[in-house]
């Protein structure tokens, strides 16, 4: 009887680290995988090289990875590497109410992140973290912009809200304008 007890309080321990593991802190979301077929992608054209054309996505298998992913390429300047995380759906929402929808206007958008300085883009700045908070599928965080060509780094915050290992939508108070340049 005894052991039959510890067996039903191990279990019991076991499902509640298991349940507090999965909610909240980035890891695999439950019901987060569930919308595989809910998603899609048309093939879009890179406005800085209509030779590069994204048409499929590439899903990550926890929140984090899919942050991990979006800091990478947008630190590398890698349009491809951006929008292989945007649906059809993606929406995102920037200060004075404008919204990007869709991975056309998407492509646009991240176009000027990706493009080279010299030519009117942002590629060299360098997106760090500074905190963040997870609440399921959703990481906000705050950052710090930083490249040779600002005259001071530049701070913010975004909310990423993932599905399914993509991300599904922003939520940004980064605004180009108040960029200081050197």
């Amino acid at each position: 009887m005894r052991r039959v007890g510890f067996v039903v309080l191990a279990t019991i321990v076991l499902l509640g680290s298991a349940a507090m593991v999965s909610a909240g802190n980035g890891k695999a979301v439950p019901g987060w995988h569930g919308n595989s077929n809910h998603y899609t992608a048309i093939a879009v054209t890179n406005p800085n090289n209509p030779a590069d054309v994204s048409a499929k996505l590439v899903r990550e298998k926890t929140p984090d990875a899919v942050l991990a992913q979006h800091m990478k390429a947008l630190n590398g300047c890698d349009w491809d590497g951006l929008m292989q995380q945007y649906p059809d759906s993606y929406e995102l929402r920037l200060p004075g109410g404008t919204v990007v929808k869709g991975r056309t206007e998407a492509a646009a958008t991240f176009a000027g992140f990706v493009k080279p300085h010299a030519d009117g883009g942002l590629c060299g700045i360098t997106f760090t973290e500074i905190s963040r908070q997870v609440t399921g599928g959703t990481l906000a965080v705050t950052w710090e912009a930083n490249s040779s060509f600002l005259a001071e780094p530049y701070r913010g915050s975004d909310a990423y809200i993932t599905d399914d290992g993509l991300m599904v939508s922003m939520v940004s108070t980064f605004d180009g304008g108040d960029l200081k340049f050197k």
